[in-house]
């Protein structure tokens, strides 16, 4: 199951892939405009964080067909290796995930709110199927169910795209996904850090030293072994 950061910002991007079992990145334009970069150079240096082995998402934003093409095409030549380009599911992007796809091109389906606009998305050819999780449910939808039912869609008519779930916002949300077999998840950081964060664990580490240091004087095991009892 991938754990994709959600995120432009460079130093939370940097500190989350020093510590976490990260596979990529995923950017959008409301994400991107934040940083108030040149949105080339900032995309070169999230790939210069992130290094060339884990994927960077990038999204178009014309309305047309081939527009969206042609946006991609252009992202594709100035950033390299694992690229994955973002694609509403609107009648035109379902036309672009098409034309992309067949040019051997990887996409993502974004702005996902139905089970059966997952399975036009993976029918064109998407290599990953969004569905906004936290929207959804604003709308008063199950998006709980939403995402098993694509799951469900996938597996049962084999087609080669994975459900990468997105718009949380809470850990309870990214909790359920997981559960009904999600692919991976795009968190946010500050839900990110949420998803492993636990006072009890603080609390415990705090007790162990605490005993360690009381018996030995020393925090560090190295150092107590130079110690003779």
């Amino acid at each position: 199951m991938q754990l994709i950061i959600d995120s432009a910002n460079l130093d939370e991007i940097r500190e989350l892939v020093d510590y976490y079992p990260i596979d990529g990145v995923t950017t959008n334009p409301s994400i991107i405009v934040k940083e108030k970069k040149n949105f080339l150079q900032l995309l070169e240096e999230i790939r210069e964080v992130i290094g060339c082995k884990r994927e960077l998402f990038v999204q178009t934003l014309a309305d047309h067909a081939e527009e969206i093409v042609k946006e991609a095409k252009y992202i594709r030549e100035n950033i390299l290796d694992k690229l994955v380009i973002k694609v509403p599911v609107t009648k035109e992007g379902i036309k672009a995930i098409k034309a992309l796809s067949e040019a051997g091109v990887r996409t993502m389906a974004t702005t996902i709110y139905t089970p059966l606009q997952g399975y036009i998305a993976a029918k064109a050819g998407a290599a990953y199927i969004t569905p906004y999780v936290n929207r959804i449910e604003k709308l008063e939808g199950n998006a709980v169910n939403v995402v098993k039912e694509i799951v469900q869609i996938i597996e049962k008519h084999h087609f080669n795209s994975k459900v990468l779930a997105a718009s949380f916002n809470n850990v309870q949300q990214v909790h359920d996904v997981c559960l009904v077999g999600a692919h991976g998840v795009t968190i946010p950081p500050d839900i990110l850090r949420l998803c492993f964060s636990h006072r009890a664990t603080e609390a415990n580490v705090k007790v162990f030293i605490e005993d360690w240091q009381k018996e030995y004087g020393e925090k560090s095991i190295v150092d107590t072994n130079k110690i003779k009892i």
